[in-house]
C-alpha cells in the first residue's frame, strides 16, 4: 500500500521533551556566563579601587606641578589677569555704550531714566532760582582769621584720639562745635574745609579763573593714579556750550597718565575735560582727599548753580542738562543720589565695611558708638527715602541748605572713616529739614554711567 521509496521516521513525545530541555539549558548557561563576568569585574574593582583613585590624583598633581614650574613672567601675567578689573570684568566692553537701561514696572518694560529727546534738550533752559522758603538762608565757613567762634570747648578735641585727621585744611572741630553745627538757623556758621591758606589743596590762578566761570559743572577726580580719565558721551550741543567738565588730578596721576601718552594740551584739557592739577593735598589718605571735590564743589565752583559728581571709575554717558531736568527739576528736588544696591541699614553696612577690610574695625566701632550715643535708629528709611546711599553719582543744586548738608557730611568722614556710606544716613537723620531728596534706584545709576571699575591701586602720598 505504501510507496517503497518513502522513509518513515517516527519521533516519540519523550524525544521532543528532551530537545526542549536542551534549549533551556543553553539559555541558562548563557545567563550564568553573563553573571560570572559581572561578578569578575566587581571583584576587580574591589581589589584595585585604591589604584583607580591614585592614578587620577597623580595626574592632577603632575598638572599642578607643571603650572608652578612656569616662568615667573607667565605666572605674574595670570595674576594680573585675575586682579586687574579691566581684564576680569572686560570693562572695555562697557566703554562708550549709549544703550538705555530698562526695568519692568507693572508688567511693562520702561527706561530707568526718562530723559528728554535731543530736540527738547536743545530748547531746555536752566531755570532761574526763585526765592527759597528754606530755613537756612546763608552759610558762613570758619577760617583761621575768624575769632568769633573760638569760645567753644577746644579741650574736647585733645581728648578725642579719633579726631586726629583734623588739620589746617579742615580746622579742628570740637565735639561741642559738631553738635551745634546740626542746629538749623537762617545763618549757620560751620567748619567746611579750606580753613587756612596754608591748609593745602592748592589750585593755580588760571584754573581758578576757569572754575569761577562755571554755572553748571560735571566733576570727577583721580588722586594717586588709580584710574584713567573716561571721556563723557551722550551730551547735547546745548550742554557742550553751557556745562563745564572738570577733572581733578594730583602729581601722581599726572605722571601716570603722561606715561600712558595721555597729556594735557596747551589749554589745560584732555578731550572734553578741563584737568585741574591740585598741589599740596591735605591728607595722607587719598580717599579722603577725593572727598574734597566730591562733597565741597560749592567751595571750588563758587558761582555754579548745579553740579554733578561722577566717581573716577565710571564714564558719564548722559546729557547733563537732561539729567538735571529728570532728577531735580521734574521732581522739585535739590539733591539726587543713588541708593545702595545691597543694604539699607548703616549698621549692616558697617559690618560689611569691616568684613571687606575697607576700614579699620576700631575706627568703625568709634563711629558706631557715637551714632548709637546720639540715638541713630536702625530704620532703613528716613523721610520716606532709603537711608543708605551708594553715592558714586551725586546731582544737586547749590543752595545754602544743600551746602550745609555737604559740609556736615564732609566733617563726618574727616572725624571718623572715609567710607561716606556710613555717615550719609546719620547726617540725613540729623538734618531733618532736608526732605526734597531724590534717592534714585540702582538701575537709574546704571543708565547714567558706564561702570569701568578701578584700574589700579591708588598710590599713597609720600610724606
Amino acid at each position: 500500500m505504501f510507496n517503497n521509496n518513502s522513509i518513515s521516521i517516527s519521533v516519540s513525545d519523550d524525544e521532543a521533551d528532551e530537545l526542549g530541555r536542551m534549549r533551556v539549558r543553553v539559555r541558562r548557561k548563557r545567563k550564568k556566563l553573563g553573571q560570572r563576568l559581572k561578578h569578575r569585574i566587581a571583584r576587580k574593582l574591589v581589589r584595585y579601587w585604591a589604584l583607580l583613585i591614585f592614578l587620577p590624583a597623580l595626574g592632577l598633581f603632575l598638572f599642578e606641578a607643571s603650572r608652578i614650574s612656569k616662568k615667573p613672567s607667565l605666572v605674574e601675567s595670570e595674576r594680573n589677569t585675575v586682579k586687574n578689573p579691566s581684564l576680569e570684568k572686560n570693562s572695555d566692553a562697557n566703554l562708550n555704550r549709549l544703550d538705555h537701561t530698562t526695568r519692568v514696572v507693572g508688567g511693562v518694560r520702561q527706561r530707568c531714566l526718562d530723559i528728554l529727546s535731543p530736540e527738547e534738550l536743545e530748547q531746555l533752559e536752566i531755570p532761574a532760582r526763585e526765592e527759597s522758603d528754606s530755613p537756612v538762608k546763608k552759610v558762613l565757613y570758619r577760617s583761621e582769621n575768624d575769632t568769633s567762634f573760638l569760645g567753644g570747648n577746644n579741650s574736647l578735641s585733645q581728648e578725642q584720639p579719633e579726631a586726629t585727621r583734623f588739620n589746617s585744611f579742615t580746622g579742628t572741630q570740637t565735639l561741642d562745635q559738631r553738635e551745634k553745627s546740626f542746629k538749623v538757623n537762617e545763618t549757620v556758621t560751620m567748619n567746611c574745609g579750606f580753613y587756612s591758606e596754608n591748609g593745602g589743596f592748592k589750585i593755580s590762578n588760571a584754573d581758578k579763573e576757569y572754575m569761577n566761570s562755571c554755572k553748571v559743572v560735571v566733576s570727577t577726580c583721580a588722586f594717586g593714579g588709580g584710574d584713567d580719565l573716561y571721556q563723557p558721551i551722550g551730551m547735547s550741543e546745548a550742554s557742550l556750550r553751557k556745562v563745564c567738565y572738570v577733572a581733578f588730578w594730583d602729581d601722581i596721576t599726572l605722571s601716570t597718565q603722561e606715561a600712558a601718552e595721555r597729556r594735557i594740551d596747551g589749554d589745560g584739557f584732555v578731550g572734553k575735560w578741563r584737568v585741574v592739577v591740585v598741589k599740596d593735598l591735605p591728607f595722607t589718605d587719598q580717599r579722603l582727599n577725593g572727598k574734597i571735590p566730591k562733597m565741597l564743589p560749592h567751595h571750588l565752583f563758587p558761582h555754579a548753580k548745579y553740579s554733578i559728581w561722577v566717581d573716577s571709575k565710571s564714564q558719564f554717558r548722559r546729557d547733563p542738562l537732561g539729567v538735571l531736568e529728570a532728577l531735580l527739576w521734574r521732581s522739585n528736588s535739590v539733591l539726587a543720589i543713588s541708593e545702595h544696591g545691597a543694604r539699607s541699614s548703616v549698621y549692616d553696612e558697617a559690618k560689611a565695611v569691616v568684613k571687606k577690610n575697607k576700614a579699620k574695625p576700631e575706627e568703625v566701632e568709634v563711629q558706631l558708638t557715637q551714632y548709637r550715643h546720639d540715638g541713630l535708629p536702625e530704620d532703613k528709611r528716613f523721610n520716606g527715602k532709603k537711608a543708605l546711599s551708594e553715592a558714586s553719582v551725586i546731582v544737586r543744586e547749590h543752595t545754602p541748605l544743600t551746602n550745609m548738608f555737604m559740609c556736615l557730611w564732609f566733617n563726618e568722614v574727616v572725624r571718623f572713616t572715609s567710607r561716606d556710606q556710613l555717615s550719609f544716613p546719620y547726617v540725613l537723620w540729623r538734618l531733618k529739614v532736608l526732605k526734597n531728596i531724590n534717592v534714585f534706584p540702582v538701575c537709574t545709576r546704571k543708565d547714567l554711567v558706564n561702570s569701568m571699575g578701578h584700574i589700579r591701586k591708588a598710590k599713597p602720598l609720600r610724606s
